[in-house]
């Protein structure tokens, strides 16, 4: 479980993508399955392939286009990965989240994480966002955990607190940004638990994971967000709903990928539209 990169590779990458763009980004933004078209938004853009990326692993899953996009989002400076990486895939948790500390070093302060995930909630509707308060790492149980082996004290301490790793007043202002876009739906809150897939539940894990507290699910995020509070990002997250989980045994409905990216671009401009308007409630960077 060894991480495989050495300081210096996350430096000679953030000094390749340093020199190779003029942005200096202060957020980066992850875009969960089908939530790609976020970056479509960033204006002064410029996208790197993760081929052309030194030491970035590469994207294979549909709805992740595997670029690296830097550019303004309503004016704050951005860099986002369309496209991530998933244990499923069959890399490393500290593949995974490579890209994470490549950002803290390119001077970023905030990291924004978001997914497409199953709803657990009975209260969620499909299209419904949810503002990840909380998570539950279930690999974690496993010994699966991307700070796992020895500990570079540039990044971060060995042991770091996760009781406020989904930042309070960033959830604040969530909720009073949604209330300026009068949509009809109310802005849910809740726990994200990980699998590490790539099938979808049985029913008999999906009433396991109600009982944990759990309001969503899906097969990503938290790795990243481990990382991103070791090397001390705010943090904050959303999961929007794609499909709600099967929890009886009488039902012919099968979750699928097609439904969720469907789903997907259905409910993404809304989410699109959402993080925009959040983007200004982000407090100014320290290095500015």
């Amino acid at each position: 479980m060894e991480d495989g990169f050495t300081y210096e590779d996350y430096q000679n990458t953030a000094q390749w993508l340093l020199s190779h763009t003029k942005h200096r980004p202060q957020v980066a933004v992850i875009c969960g399955s089908g939530l790609g078209g976020l970056a479509d938004r960033l204006t002064q853009a410029q996208s790197f392939d993760y081929s052309d990326i030194p030491n970035f692993p590469q994207s294979t899953v549909p709805g992740h286009a595997g670029q690296l996009v830097f550019g303004f989002l309503n004016g704050k400076a951005c860099v986002m990965m369309r496209g991530r990486f998933h244990m499923y895939e069959g890399y490393s948790l500290w593949k995974v989240t490579f890209p994470v500390r490549v950002f803290q070093l390119l001077g970023v302060d905030t990291l924004v994480v978001t997914n497409a995930a199953g709803g657990l909630n009975p209260k969620f509707e499909v299209g419904d966002i949810m503002l990840i308060r909380d998570h539950i790492n279930l690999p974690g149980f496993s010994g699966q955990n991307p700070l796992i082996g020895p500990n570079d004290e540039r990044f971060g301490a060995r042991f770091p607190a996760m009781s406020d790793a989904y930042d309070r007043n960033m959830r604040k202002k969530a909720f009073s940004v949604w209330k300026q876009m009068n949509e009809k739906r109310e802005l849910q809150e809740g726990t994200y638990v990980m699998l590490a897939g790539p099938n979808f539940e049985t029913v008999a894990e999906c009433h396991l994971l109600q009982k944990l507290g759990a309001d969503a699910v899906g097969m990503s995020t938290v790795p990243e967000v481990l990382v991103a509070r070791h090397c001390g990002l705010r943090v904050f997250g959303f999961s929007l709903i794609t499909n709600k989980v099967i929890t009886d045994y009488e039902s012919l409905e099968k979750a699928n990928h097609e439904e969720v990216l469907e789903a997907g671009k259905q409910a993404a401009k809304k989410l699109e539209q959402f993080l925009s308007l959040l983007m200004t409630s982000i407090p100014p960077s320290d290095n500015a």
